[in-house]
């Protein structure tokens, strides 16, 4: 998100470059998601001591609430579910004009680690602009938190590289 979520250092090399463009899981013209104190009742049902076994790719299966730095400064929050059957969804806290939903696959790399791939559109005035892709790898624990690194490249509309940026993510699952 992302999701996901690392577009704002994006929007810095845009500038530069002249492009101007708004993915669907963030607008690079957008402020970063606050990270805010969660309510008591989300807070009681997140998981540190959960044991579900040591495959990640079991384990990752449900819903996230993870945080997000870009370039080494704080971005965003947003809820993940993760599917069993490889798919994966993300709604992040931020502005809903640029588009805060994001989706794509994720496949287990061993035991304690996931892989994750993410596409999106960019728009420009709300015409489509561009694309981008975020990779991400995450380590999953067995006691319900992960964290990863991850890439996102911003491509124009002909695929030529526009921005490339890396960020990280931490998680705790929320159990229901």
């Amino acid at each position: 998100m992302k999701s996901s979520g690392t577009l704002i250092a994006a929007a810095s090399l845009l500038a530069l470059g002249g492009m101007s463009a708004q993915a669907s899981c963030v607008g690079p013209d957008q402020k970063p998601g606050a990270v805010i104190p969660l309510p008591q009742k989300l807070l009681q049902s997140l998981t540190l001591k959960q044991p579900q076994g040591s495959d990640a790719g079991r384990n990752v299966v449900g819903t996230w609430l993870a945080t997000y730095t870009v370039e080494g400064n704080p971005f965003g929050q947003a809820y993940i579910q993760w599917h069993s059957d490889g798919t994966e969804w993300e709604n992040i806290n931020l502005p809903l004009m640029g588009g805060n939903i994001c989706m794509g696959s994720w496949k287990m790399l061993d035991s304690k680690h996931v892989y994750r791939d993410h596409w999106g559109w960019l728009y420009t005035d709300g015409v489509i602009s561009g694309y981008f892709n975020e990779t991400e790898t995450d380590k999953v624990t067995h006691g319900g938190t992960y964290t990863g690194t991850n890439e996102q490249k911003i491509y124009d509309l002909n695929g030529n590289l526009q921005a490339d940026v890396t960020g990280t993510s931490s998680a705790v699952k929320i159990i229901p």
